[in-house]
């Protein structure tokens, strides 16, 4: 085996160590693919071949094809695509200064600088060929060398290599956009060193944030094989049964437990072409005749990519967005007359059973033995992947495991082939496929003769799932892997209601996770936070606040607010409000350290719990606002305050001139209603702090934060002492005043916008007091909250609330 430079161990794991990466390629996924490495803090050289010719603004500086600016334009262009793209692939702009650019004929040797190099060129094997050829000129050994090719030949590519060279190569297959995508396929050669695929595995999964699945040298892999395979299913029976695209739509989405751009707004989304490029690669690359004619893409694709209906990036695919008397309105592609037609949903029986149905066997067992159009459609399509995907393995995989993540990560599914297959019941669907003629794979023929019922078996402690030869065999998760689920089967809950669990994750901490609709916080959660506080205090080291749900929480139970404001409920509105701001006090003056797990959509009221925690552990991936302004409101939870203590750290009271600069920072956060793009933008509003950790992996969360809650403890936590806070006070109160007045004359706001503005500006400028007076926390709390209670009582405020509700969109009024 080689000796490897750049791996080690970290904590007992395999872990390849790279500081500096080369890509190749400043195309649309090479040039992502750099961004997202300098996202991971990794400086990156992006290089690209040098222009053959001059552009016209070129000519105009009169520049000439010797000048470095012409000579590194296409890396260039690569790079400041970045900053175009929505969404961004960068998580801030400064992120993009981490990446260097170049081209292959003066900066070729910077290849050698790199610990890992990788390939993102032309999908062309005798150009790969040649590429690498001159990599391994300046390859230094240690060097790691990876081809993000989406299904050429991993071995092919580098047969002409050395031994020592070929033995550090492998594919690194990056789904798109690499920031948001959490697959990546690793695809090693009999060549390849096992060190270098368990460091890079290593690398990728606690670096990069990805899922990491290791694929076979097979065409496509595994998600696009399978994914592919099941795009040109649905697209062979939607013309059988004279179908359009968007009544498709309607069956493979969230009916089917697939994302809701179903099958071909995702399409449209990919790109027609580059769908046909990869069905035409595997269709090359197969040997069975059925398999190849299961690849052949139909003519109506062909058609389209050839008047350049690619999809989004083109302005067309099979939906378009086109300007009517009504506004925007898109159309759909009708297949049979090949025209834009408005929009239609497939009306089904089995459609709305699987609305109502409670969890996702119910929903799938409800759409595919429904006896209607969806239901007949939702079972033909699944059987024939279900079939497809059982009769690749061994070939593109050893294991289910492997097929079921890459699906998940790769496509966005809720389950898996074979985890659909259990969930639609294995004996129940083969007995029908079978008399429907079709021919059963191997490993499910073997399943069921060994009398099991299911690929996987959960127990509590673990889950197995069936390999071929009969064998059942424990399915690895990630040391840094905290499973609430299963830990509540194991009995380890503390205490629990309708909206949060109390859970002991081991070493003396607990975690506090929200499960009520969309994690919003209403009075159950607050009852919950307040004996969380009590049950750590007295028994334990300390809480992570956090959980496994779409978003951390989107706020306060808006609906719960309104009801009360519009029955005039104001004891009891009041009451909430003031136990909300109670258990956020709680959480900040507990005499054990309390961290924060926020992700995803973090707003309003789930800020304000993150905020009086003593640290935040914030997956890369949050959009953390406090949001109120739009629905009328504005923070009652404490958020306002917590904002100014944020803002104010470090600063001498007695320093008046100071105070209002950041005054108006707090109040233009939150009066914009402004949210984080990702987790390190989250610092530029001082959502986080310096001290606060971010997460690449969201499944490493809960356990990055326990490892927080841990090392406050180790350190001798200390309880933080109440603050004196030093206000702007009446002046302060007028400058804010003041600006808000400007942007309602210049049409910026309209005059709710004031009022809400107004009663901000007095809460953050601590009322009418004089400059530089100093007040406690709970003077502010309760100017806050009078603000909120009179906000929730405007008329307008209350249609703001109403608008959300109904069309999840601010209203402006």
């Amino acid at each position: 085996m080689p000796v490897v430079r750049s791996v080690h161990l970290r904590g007992g794991v395999l872990l390849a160590r790279i500081k500096k990466a080369a890509v190749i390629g400043a195309g649309v996924m090479g040039a992502a693919i750099a961004g997202h490495l300098a996202n991971a803090g990794i400086r990156t050289v992006l290089l690209d071949i040098v222009p053959k010719e001059l552009t016209e603004k070129e000519k105009a500086k009169g520049l000439t094809l010797e000048d470095k600016a012409v000579r590194n334009r296409i890396a260039r262009t690569g790079k400041e695509r970045l900053f175009k793209e929505k969404p961004s692939p960068i998580f801030h702009k400064k992120t993009a200064d981490l990446i260097e650019v170049g081209n292959l004929e003066d900066d070729l040797e910077k290849l050698g600088e790199a610990d890992w190099v990788i390939e993102a060129i032309i999908e062309n094997l005798e150009i790969k060929q040649s590429l690498f050829a001159k990599v391994e000129e300046v390859w230094k050994p240690g060097i790691i060398v990876s081809s993000n090719t989406s299904g050429i030949s991993i071995h092919e590519m580098v047969k002409e290599r050395s031994a020592e060279f070929r033995s550090h190569f492998l594919g690194t297959h990056f789904f798109n956009p690499p920031r948001y995508m959490k697959l990546l396929e690793i695809i090693p050669t009999e060549d390849t060193s096992d060190s270098i695929v368990s460091g890079m595995k290593a690398f990728s999964e606690s670096v990069l944030g990805k899922g990491v699945v290791t694929a076979k040298d097979t065409p496509n892999f595994i998600a696009n094989r399978i994914g592919v395979y099941g795009l040109q299913v649905t697209f062979q029976k939607m013309l059988e049964d004279g179908l359009g695209p968007d009544e498709v739509d309607s069956v493979t989405g969230r009916a089917m437990g697939r994302p809701k751009s179903a099958t071909f707004r995702t399409l449209d989304l990919v790109g027609l072409d580059t769908f046909v490029h990869v069905s035409d690669n595997v269709r090359e690359n197969v040997e069975e005749p059925e398999e190849k004619k299961a690849f052949e893409v139909p003519d109506l694709l062909r058609e389209m990519v050839e008047k350049g209906w690619l999809g989004s990036k083109s302005g067309q695919g099979f939906f378009k967005k086109v300007k009517t008397d009504k506004g925007k309105e898109i159309l759909v592609l009708d297949p049979e007359t090949k025209e834009y037609r408005p929009r239609r949903k497939l009306k089904a029986p089995s459609l709305e059973m699987a609305k109502r149905a409670k969890t996702m066997k119910e929903q799938l067992r409800a759409l595919v033995y429904a006896d209607d159009a969806a239901g007949r459609f939702a079972w033909y399509i699944t059987k024939k992947v279900l079939l497809y995907s059982a009769a690749r393995i061994p070939e593109i995989a050893d294991d289910i495991v492997s097929v079921d993540r890459a699906m998940r990560w790769g496509f966005n599914w809720d389950l898996g082939p074979f985890q659909v297959w259990d969930a639609i019941g294995v004996e129940k669907s083969v007995a029908r496929m079978k008399e429907e003629g079709e021919t059963i794979p191997p490993l499910v023929e073997e399943l069921l003769a060994s009398g099991k019922k299911s690929f996987y078996e959960e127990s509590p402690e673990e889950i197995q799932a069936f390999h071929l030869g009969g064998e059942l065999r424990k399915v690895e998760e990630h040391p840094k892997t905290i499973d609430l689920a299963r830990l509540k089967e194991q009995g380890k809950v503390i205490k629990s209601n309708r909206g949060a669990s109390l859970i002991d994750i081991g070493d003396d901490v607990l975690c506090l996770e929200f499960h009520s609709p969309k994690n919003a916080i209403a009075a159950d959660i607050i009852q919950m936070i307040q004996h969380s506080v009590k049950e750590v205090s007295e028994n334990y080291r300390g809480l992570v606040i956090g959980n496994h749900g779409d978003n951390f929480c989107v706020g306060a139970n808006l609906m719960l607010i309104l009801m009360e404001a519009q029955d005039q409920n104001w004891p009891e509105l009041d009451l909430m409000v003031r136990q909300f701001q109670k258990a956020m006090g709680s959480l900040r003056y507990v005499d054990r350290p309390v961290v924060a797990a926020p992700f995803n959509m973090t707003l309003g009221g789930g800020v304000e719990v993150s905020l009086p925690c003593d640290r935040i552990q914030a997956s890369s991936e949050l959009y953390m606002g406090l949001v109120e302004t739009g629905v009328g409101l504005i923070p009652g939870g404490g958020g306002n305050k917590e904002m100014l203590l944020r803002w104010m750290d470090g600063v001498d009271p007695k320093d008046r001139i100071s105070l209002q600069p950041l005054v108006n920072k707090v109040f233009e956060t939150i009066a914009m209603a402004k949210v984080s793009t990702s987790a390190e933008e989250a610092r530029d509003y001082r959502f986080l702090r310096r001290e606060d950790g971010i997460t690449m992996n969201r499944d490493h969360l809960l356990y990055d934060a326990k490892q927080q809650v841990l090392a406050l403890d180790a350190a001798g936590y200390r309880v933080p002492k109440p603050r004196k806070v030093p206000v702007v006070g009446e002046t302060g109160y007028n400058t804010l005043r003041l600006g808000a007045y400007g942007m309602l004359q210049s049409g910026y706001i309209s005059e709710h916008d004031y009022k809400i503005a107004g009663k901000l500006a007095y809460v953050l400028a601590g009322g009418t007091v004089p400059e530089g007076t100093l007040v406690d926390e709970q003077y502010l709390l309760d100017i806050e909250r009078e603000a909120f209670l009179s906000l929730a009582g405007e008329p307008k405020s209350q249609q703001r609330m109403q608008y959300m509700l109904t069309k999840n969109k601010p209203l402006r009024n």
